[in-house]
């Protein structure tokens, strides 16, 4: 009887602790959650005290409207690409590191320092490297080369030049994670497949590899999340032109809800957003259990 009253009050004295974190995480996200939702079957502008209960009609218009399959189209090429591409050299950056280096502690945090860089303190630079009158239009035009850098104004190049921003802003954090699995290897292992004959490419991709599965699914699941709610890089530098080009979920839902004002529709858009970052999160997990099972 005594160790169950201690057991309790133990439990008891734990609940104090977790209680603001609770109420803040019921009481406001789960709130807003269910307020979006209730918001996404009106007709409203925000500020008109008039509001037209509308049903599911934004959500019949969102899957009708081309603006919103193009967002879905950039969402998941960028996704490939940049997780490939990041995933990619993460890997390869972390294996040299593992080896004998000079200066590796500077090799990372040349890696790893434009993870932290703030978006917007980013922006302005690359806007300003891409433009006709920028520094890489200078450096062509001193080698003669012939090229005009208006590539930020063609639908055919502007999505891949965030692509390319995204991949040299994210990539120090796969080459982090990467390496803290790689530090987790028995070296032994490794040891033992150089015995058997195997070289330096085949023990990676053959040994070291597979020992970063878990890292691999949970980049994924980051990267399909990020993919989705991709907002700050897109807005700032492209402002999701031209003509829809670099239009993600996040830049056409700020441009409903708040420059067009049909907040009713943007909130249908957030609200099938999130529907669509569960499940890829739920794919990634499912396959990631099948893979073990």
């Amino acid at each position: 009887m005594k160790k169950n009253k201690a057991k309790k009050s133990s439990k008891m004295n734990g609940l104090p602790w977790i209680l603001p974190a609770f109420i803040f995480v019921v009481g406001i996200i789960y709130y807003s959650i269910f307020y979006t939702f209730d918001l996404s079957t009106l007709n409203w502008n925000g500020l008109d005290p008039i509001q037209t209960k509308v049903g599911i009609s934004n959500y019949t218009k969102v899957f009708s409207d081309w603006v919103f399959w193009k967002a879905i189209t950039n969402t998941i090429v960028y996704f490939i690409v940049t997780f490939l591409v990041q995933n990619f050299l993460g890997f390869i950056f972390a294996a040299i590191l593992h080896t004998k280096v000079k200066l590796a502690t500077l090799h990372k945090c040349l890696i790893f320092i434009p993870t932290i860089l703030a978006p917007a303190t980013m922006a302005p630079v690359f806007r300003l490297l891409f433009s006709p009158q920028g520094l890489l239009q200078d450096i062509f035009n001193v080698f003669h080369l012939g090229i005009t850098v208006d590539w930020l104004s063609k639908s055919n190049s502007a999505l891949i030049i965030l692509m390319m921003i995204a991949v040299w802003q994210f990539t120090g954090m796969s080459f982090i994670l990467y390496y803290a699995a790689m530090s987790q290897i028995d070296k032994e292992m490794l040891e033992a497949s150089h015995l058997d004959g195997a070289g330096n490419i085949r023990t990676l991709f053959n040994m070291v590899l597979p020992n970063c599965k878990g890292t691999i699914i949970s980049l994924a699941m980051l990267g399909i999340i990020g993919a989705l709610k991709t907002f700050d890089i897109p807005y700032l530098v492209t402002t999701g032109g031209p003509n829809h080009a670099t239009e993600f979920l996040g830049t056409y839902i700020y441009r409903q809800g708040i420059r067009q004002s049909h907040l009713g529709y943007a909130a249908a858009i957030s609200v099938v957003l999130l529907v669509l970052a569960i499940c890829g999160a739920l794919l990634i997990n499912r396959m990631n259990k099948g893979e073990e099972s």
